[in-house]
Formats: structure tokens, C-alpha cells, sequence
């Protein structure tokens, strides 16, 4: 795996506190900036905030979000991701992909990783994804 471009910055979303840390730490060994919170309506906040207070500069690179959080889920707010035209790239993950969930994520031009799933998929498809948008 080649290394990452300085200071691409990850959002990480996901309620379980286990799940949350292992993808954290995983991407930071990876030499991401990692963000982490703790369900979807942080998640939210954390976008709008850092999307407002910098004028429309990317606060983040990327988007790994669990699909079922407390508050909104991770598909809700890709959907606002995409209907406000942003075109960070996300992956979902979820333990719960029913054929719908999968055919809408990926017409947002979202990933979707099924729980379980491998760590290292997770971190070849953020590399890649990572130098699809480089600048």
C-alpha cells in the first residue's frame, strides 16, 4: 500500500465504541488524520460545523459511517451529502445490507463494507478512493 497524501483527514462514524476505535486506529496506522464520532447526529454537526466554518473548504477527505446510528442514520445523511452536492467520498458499513440499502448507496456513489468484513479491504478501498480525489 503506497502512503497516504499529508494530511488527509477521515471522519470515522459508528455507535459501537469497539468498532469505532479499530477502524480509527487502523486508518491512523495508515497515517490518516482521524476524526471520530460517536453517532449520526455528531456526525451531522460535526459536517455542518467544519463545512461552515471554513467557507466550503473540505473539513474531511473521506467518510466511513456505520449505516445504523442513534439520532440519523449514515444513509440519511449521504442522501444530504449528495442532494447538497457534495462529492466527498463515503463508505457505509452496516451488519444489516438488504438489497435496497446496497442498491441506494451505491447510486450515491457510496461503498458499502458488510460487517463483518476484513480491515484490510476497508483500508485498500480508503487508499484507493483516497488518490481517486486527489487534487
Amino acid at each position: 500500500m503506497s502512503p497516504p497524501e499529508p494530511d488527509r483527514r477521515i471522519l470515522v462514524a459508528e455507535d459501537d465504541p469497539e468498532m469505532r476505535c479499530l477502524v480509527a486506529e487502523a486508518l491512523r496506522e495508515d497515517g490518516y488524520v482521524v476524526l471520530e464520532v460517536q453517532d449520526g447526529g455528531r456526525l451531522l454537526v460535526t459536517l455542518a460545523h467544519g463545512w461552515v466554518g471554513r467557507g466550503g473548504e473540505k473539513l474531511v477527505d473521506l467518510v466511513v459511517s456505520d449505516v445504523r446510528m442513534p439520532v440519523c442514520t449514515g444513509m440519511q445523511i449521504l442522501e444530504q451529502m449528495r442532494a447538497a452536492r457534495w462529492a466527498v467520498p463515503v463508505i457505509l458499513m452496516t451488519a444489516f445490507a438488504d438489497a435496497e440499502t446496497l442498491r441506494r448507496a451505491r447510486s450515491l456513489d457510496a461503498l458499502v463494507f458488510v460487517k463483518p468484513f476484513e480491515l484490510d479491504d476497508l483500508r485498500v478501498a480508503v487508499g484507493r478512493l483516497l488518490r481517486r480525489d486527489a487534487p
